[in-house]
């Protein structure tokens, strides 16, 4: 039985073919058999520009629903890391979620938020984001014979492409997606907006909040109206835009006074606060929601002295 699979996979690589196969099955990637090749969408499967058979199981449901085994898939890395052990790549979910101020956009079974790069293309799908950057951007990466569960992403928007460095990676409406490292927590949204390119990708492959004001959004700050975010209990003050350090962090409830003075660029925060130019809260201040990538653009660059919790 095994040379036999194996001569069928052999002589599909040397036609360069990329089989996706939808298959139901027990979440250990154990199909039924009635599983029909997936047509490709644009971006998808004809996209991979892979060279060799590779089957991939799409599976109705999340990795939890079909019992998939602990510190496997997405449940293997660490916030921010990449997956690159073969553990890691057994399998990848893609929920329909809100995370942040973002809704909806696709999280993977851990919760982290998902992302796509405007310098990347989607027909043909391609990543352009290598080295350093997929360091900062861990790319959402899949083993050939993997399983992707899909939950509130329709099928047909899902593909792979085939990096330089030879891995699968995952695509939405034909655009690669990536995690962000500076994501620490489920439903973080701190990559939303990075340097004017990054965006978290929505379950049809566009820009999640398009349009949208408030938390996640680059320059997402207000000086009151509208609906306001839960409070912030803690940011993270950067020297540097885009949210580079070196940093600071404050925590707590009320005023606090920020101990490396007027250096921050940008900001992350889940929620709303408020800065200040003066020391214990006073001088000149904003609102803002969420993460702020340039504080420049709300004229707060280099300015903020303190800085109001809770």
């Amino acid at each position: 039985m095994f040379d036999k699979r194996f001569g069928v996979i052999a002589s599909a690589a040397a036609a360069g073919a990329l089989l996706l196969t939808a298959c139901n099955g027990d979440g250990n990637g154990n199909g039924n058999g009635n599983g029909a090749p997936a047509s490709p969408s644009a971006g998808g499967a004809a996209d991979a520009g892979s060279s060799g058979a590779q089957e991939l199981n799409f599976l109705s449901g999340t990795a939890q629903q079909n019992k998939a085994r602990p510190k496997t898939g997405d449940w293997a890395n660490g916030p921010g890391k990449p997956a690159t052990q073969p553990v890691a790549k057994k399998w990848v979910q893609l929920s329909a979620a809100g995370a942040g101020g973002l809704n909806p956009v696709v999280v993977n079974g851990a919760g982290f938020t998902l992302y796509r790069f405007d310098k990347d293309t989607a027909n043909p799908s391609m990543s352009n984001c290598n080295g350093e950057c997929a360091t900062t951007w861990p790319p959402v990466v899949v083993a050939p014979g993997g399983r992707i569960f899909i939950d509130g992403v329709k099928k047909s928007d899902v593909g792979v492409v085939k990096r330089d460095d030879g891995n699968l990676q995952v695509t939405i409406g034909g655009w690669p997606v990536y995690r962000f490292s500076k994501d620490l927590e489920p439903g973080d949204t701190n990559g939303q907006g990075v340097g004017g390119t990054w965006f978290g990708v929505t379950p049809d492959g566009r820009k999640a909040g398009a349009g949208q004001t408030g938390a996640g959004q680059t320059g997402g700050s207000r000086t009151g109206g509208g609906e306001a975010a839960k409070p912030a209990t803690s940011v993270t003050l950067s020297d540097e835009k885009n949210f580079g350090d070196p940093s600071e962090g404050l925590a707590g409830s009320g005023c606090q006074n920020v101990g490396r003075d007027d250096l921050a660029s940008s900001l992350q925060a889940s929620g709303s606060l408020k800065i200040w130019s003066g020391k214990d809260c006073k001088g000149t201040s904003k609102v803002v929601n969420g993460n702020v990538a340039d504080l420049s653009a709300i004229g707060f660059d280099n300015e903020i002295s303190s800085v109001f919790l809770g």
